[in-house]
């Protein structure tokens, strides 16, 4: 009997060792496959690089939009890249939001209300003795904060698969602004969240009023953008992330919109007369490409107030992303053409809308 039972055992470990063996091979596999479909994405043209980032993708919705020769036009596809009705969606644009903080910024330093080289304790009640980041190096992510500052909303957000910032208050930013001393004369670039989020107190601070209030109303009646608006979880295409009205990061990325109001935006970019032309100096250069980024064409070589810099091929551009959205906007002063691409997947899913704009871009301009 114990021999039948050291037996069974002996079998039951043999079986749970395959099955292990057989998993791992599964995701070596996979990760495998992976690699060799990463590798073929900077020979893709556009059309097959999004034919490829939709494929068996039943609820895929991509939106495309161009500006070329002074006109603007947009494409809806889906599953394996197919055209599908041309039905306005409403999209997140995650950290494209960032654009929209630093031209409010821009516009408060031009009313007299900011100064870019003043630090951030002019404007919020920070305790003495410190060294604080300006306002120029938060907009340009040189201030040395790290991309985000872990606070205890973070674990119920895991562990419940939400938005990992919610519940991340205004107050949490703050008190961990406190907390910090950035007593370095010079810090390299590093994309930061949290320094955008400060950026939002800075803006709460000077104009009186909250950050919600202030973007709305600038986008609606200062830019004539009607369908773009922080997230109130209202889209079409589902998934959006659960914002509440006290958090510190909506500044970050927390912006909703369609294609028609952002190719309009990226229309404003280029704009002669544009009110954002500030926005689009150069404020540093900050060689953030890496091997990988270069591989894809991604160069991030310069930066303005937000707008990354492309000094190779001239492109100034953004992008975002969520947990189940991503998006992209760039454009080329030289030659007046724009492209964003508003997707409904998200950025770890295959070919992301950065890659696919850029090769539109390419396209288009050559």
């Amino acid at each position: 009997m114990r021999q039948k039972r050291k037996s069974r055992k002996k079998r039951i470990v043999i079986v749970l060792l395959s099955l292990v063996l057989c998993v791992a091979l599964v995701i070596t596999g996979l990760k495998m496959y992976g690699q060799s479909q990463n590798a073929k994405v900077p020979g893709m043209t556009f059309r097959e690089a999004l034919e490829y980032t939709t494929r068996d993708k039943k609820d895929a919705a991509i939106t495309v939009g161009i500006i070329q020769g002074g006109q603007s036009s947009w494409t809806v596809y889906g599953e394996n890249g197919r055209e599908l009705p041309k039905q306005l969606h409403t999209y997140e644009i995650g950290s494209l939001t960032k654009t929209f903080t630093a031209a409010l910024i821009n516009q408060a330093i031009h009313e007299g209300k900011v100064d870019l080289n003043a630090s951030i304790d002019t404007y919020l009640p920070l305790p003495e003795g410190k060294h604080y980041p300006t306002i120029l190096e938060l907009l340009t992510h040189t201030s040395g904060y790290k991309g985000y500052y872990f606070e205890t909303p973070m674990i119920g957000n895991f562990l419940g698969g939400r938005n990992s910032f919610r519940g991340i208050s205004r107050e949490m930013v703050l008190n961990k602004a406190t907390t910090l001393d950035m007593n370095r004369d010079h810090y390299g670039f590093e994309y930061s969240n949290y320094g955008f989020a400060v950026l939002g107190l800075v803006l709460e601070s000077v104009y009186e009023t909250n950050y919600t209030a202030l973007v709305n109303d600038y986008v609606r009646n200062g830019l004539g953008l009607t369908d773009t608006k922080i997230s109130d979880q209202s889209g079409d295409l589902g998934n959006l992330w659960a914002w509440e009205a006290n958090d510190g990061y909506l500044s970050a990325g927390a912006l909703t919109s369609d294609i028609v109001d952002m190719l309009a935006y990226a229309q404003m970019q280029m704009d002669v007369d544009s009110p954002f032309s500030d926005c689009h100096e150069s404020l540093k250069v900050i060689n953030a490409s890496t091997e990988s980024s270069l591989m894809m064409g991604i160069h991030i070589d310069e930066i303005r107030m937000a707008w990354m810099i492309d000094t190779e091929d001239g492109y100034i551009w953004h992008n975002g992303g969520t947990g189940h959205y991503n998006s992209y906007l760039g454009f080329c002063p030289a030659t007046g053409t724009a492209v964003v691409v508003l997707s409904n997947l998200s950025p770890n899913d295959r070919i992301p809308a950065t890659v696919l704009g850029i090769k539109q871009l390419h396209e288009l301009n050559q």
